[in-house]
């Protein structure tokens, strides 16, 4: 194949070609696709939600949460925290709702093994409520995994007042 002369490509080709600017484009285009992916790829890739979580350094289940929740795409941030209840009182948690660890998203308290569903939906509905909570530890929530089945749980939102309602269920 011969090459085209550069008196036949329209105008603004021929100076791109000349400048060495197309060479330049075309290498751009060429590292972007070669690099993490196509444009098209992370482009529809959703970005992360960034989420801190406190825990005290002595519990387990608590990175079992954080793995749960950055395999549902939640960027978290494993904060370990001398003084727990400090934070879950600037929060707003109420005392009964407690569990081991405590986290925020985007202005929300979670407090527990809250799955990451729930979570989507707290952040998809802003519900006026000051966050979610599982109390306790049961058997089978999100961090919680265990050879000796599930037990049934609810997640309950809160308000700042005191005010607390079912946010969802999860059935054995």
């Amino acid at each position: 194949m011969s090459p085209i002369p550069l008196r036949r490509l329209p105008g603004f080709l021929s100076v791109l070609i000349r400048s060495g600017a197309l060479a330049l484009v075309a290498g751009a285009a060429v590292a972007v696709v070669a690099g993490s992916g196509s444009l098209a790829a992370r482009a529809s890739t959703p970005a992360q939600i960034p989420v801190t979580s406190y825990r005290s350094a002595s519990c387990g289940c608590c990175k079992g949460w954080v793995q749960h929740m950055r395999a549902n795409g939640f960027a978290v941030r494993d904060v370990v925290v001398a003084d727990l209840p400090a934070i879950k009182q600037r929060l707003g948690v109420p005392t009964r709702l407690s569990s081991c660890h405590t986290a925020e998203v985007e202005g929300f308290a979670l407090e527990g093994h809250v799955p990451a569903a729930d979570v989507k939906r707290l952040l998809h509905s802003r519900p006026a409520v000051a966050g979610i909570a599982v109390p306790g530890m049961p058997l089978g929530s999100p961090g919680m995994e265990s050879a000796y089945g599930k037990e049934p749980f609810t997640v309950l939102a809160f308000t700042r007042t005191g005010a607390i309602s079912s946010f969802s269920r999860h059935p054995q």
